[in-house]
């Protein structure tokens, strides 16, 4: 078989997974991988000013020229290279950074994570063995990574920026290892019938599998694997060993915990809606007028482009803010979203957030831990609204835990307390709190996509998609208010 970096580490993970890619393509669920491979793109286009100048080869579907214009670019005696190709019997490796000085090599794997993982040595040490296999004098190998506490501070400081893990002594040691693997691999893919690997903590780790619901198409529905609750995978893939598979089987064996076990009895046996008043009640009357709901909507990149902040961090470009200003008063609704699509969104919406919420009023949020974390590092980015929006924090209320805790528990939640999940099970028939009514942006990531291509789009462009990522922030603090008029409703 022709094996790539990419594919080794596919068949490092799971070799059926492989096997599958190969002879039932049409078989993988589609996993949204579009935003890791946007960011891959970016960290390894700036990754190449690591070293200063370098030769760059560019893609080509036919990977010989690849190779051709390697060996090219090699006949430089002092050279960056970047994407430099090899291949030793059909095994296939673009290594993102070769840094040659004289007849010395170095490899340098880049990638988009804070965080330094053992497929990351598997990839560079596979790129290794293709390059001293082919009589390369590779004196280091590196794994590079960002530096999770980077703050940007001026002009990009790429030593800073990025951190040079040396996994040489993990290539050399690996030599044989990925030798046998990559035999182990050719002779499995050599298979015409579909192999009867079992499941297991290779399906979601490192990566997650698309194969997986094919792998358990013949288990009962619902089984163990659709449990929630934040239940472990590992709790889970024992009592699938054990045979315990569908609800009844695990609550037949004692069940897995009592918020699962809601879960399962309610799925089983249609179950009348659980609502434990007291504990709602006691939550509701922390409440106090006027009362806000809030809700942002942020982005990620890995790169920073704004000063004062790190790889990764969260940038709030969006809010939506529905409120009363007395008990069964009139509901307002306010909301901001950011034109300043080249500079720092934060500032212009601290300013308006301070003017729209006067200081201690009650805030609700849905999972307060993201709004408090975004208002505090904003506070710290922005020193002028920081009591402000501390004063914010300091009032913010959640309107989570009765749904975390299954103190208001339906069915048709399936064992998760997202507000998507809570709100459909809610209020099943009611189009105007439907996420799929929308138009174009029906979740955090597309509306994340959507800002971060505003400056791209035309005039027009840019007003309709404004309009719809408005809605959708819009739906967000609406169903926050939904959810709060039923639960006054439940408690009467």
């Amino acid at each position: 078989m022709n094996l790539s970096k990419s594919k080794y580490c596919n068949g490092i993970q799971c070799k059926k997974m492989l096997w599958l890619y190969k002879y039932k393509p049409e078989e993988q669920e589609e996993i949204d991988n579009q935003a890791v491979f946007d960011n891959g793109n970016d960290v390894h286009e700036v990754a190449r000013k690591l070293f200063g100048e370098d030769i760059n080869i560019a893609f080509n579907e036919d990977l010989n020229e690849m190779i051709k214009d390697t060996e090219k670019a090699l006949e430089n005696e002092n050279v960056i290279i970047t994407e430099a190709s090899f291949n030793y019997n059909n095994n296939f490796c673009s290594v993102d950074i070769l840094k040659k000085e004289g007849d010395t090599f170095e490899i340098y794997e880049v990638k988009s994570s804070t965080h330094l993982k053992d497929i990351y040595i598997n990839d560079a040490s596979y790129q290794y063995y293709v390059l001293t296999s082919l009589g390369f004098n590779v004196t280091k190998c590196y794994v590079v990574i960002l530096n999770k506490d980077y703050v940007l501070n001026g002009n990009l400081d790429l030593d800073e920026l990025f951190i040079k893990n040396d996994i040489t002594s993990d290539a050399i040691a690996k030599l044989d290892e990925v030798k046998s693997n990559i035999e182990d691999i050719n002779k499995y893919m050599e298979q015409t019938e579909e192999p009867d690997d079992d499941i297991g903590r290779q399906c979601f780790d490192p990566y997650d599998c698309p194969f997986f619901k094919y792998c358990t198409r013949n288990l009962p529905s619902p089984n163990v694997f659709d449990i929630g609750w934040n239940t472990r995978f590992d709790k889970k893939l024992s009592m699938y060993y054990n045979g315990k598979t569908s609800y009844s089987d695990i609550l037949g064996a004692g069940g897995l915990n009592p918020k699962a076990d809601t879960q399962m009895n309610y799925e089983l046996y249609n179950l009348e809606p659980k609502i434990n008043k007291d504990n709602i009640e006691a939550l509701l009357n922390t409440f106090t007028y006027p009362l806000y709901f809030l809700d942002f909507e942020s982005y990620q990149v890995p790169i920073p482009t704004i000063e004062g902040t790190k790889p990764y961090q969260q940038i709030c470009f969006q809010y939506s803010l529905h409120y009363y200003l007395e008990k069964n008063g009139e509901l307002f609704h306010k909301e901001y979203l950011s034109d300043d699509y080249e500079g720092n969104p934060m500032y212009g919406l601290c300013k308006r957030l301070c003017e729209d919420i006067p200081k201690d009023s009650c805030v609700l949020v849905y999972n307060q831990s993201f709004e408090i974390s975004r208002l505090k590092e904003m506070a710290a980015l922005f020193p002028e609204f920081r009591d402000h929006l501390l004063n914010i924090v300091d009032n913010i209320k959640d309107l989570l835990p009765p749904f975390k805790n299954q103190d208001y528990y339906v069915k048709e939640m399936g064992g998760s307390a997202s507000i998507k999940s809570v709100l459909p099970a809610l209020f099943p028939d009611d189009p105007s709190l439907d996420y799929h009514n929308l138009d174009q942006v029906h979740k955090g990531d597309e509306a994340s996509n959507a800002y971060l291509s505003l400056a791209e789009l035309s005039e027009e462009e840019q007003e309709t998609l404004r309009e719809n990522m408005l809605k959708y922030c819009e739906l967000d603090t609406y169903a926050m208010v939904k959810i709060y008029e039923k639960l006054l409703e439940v408690i009467k």
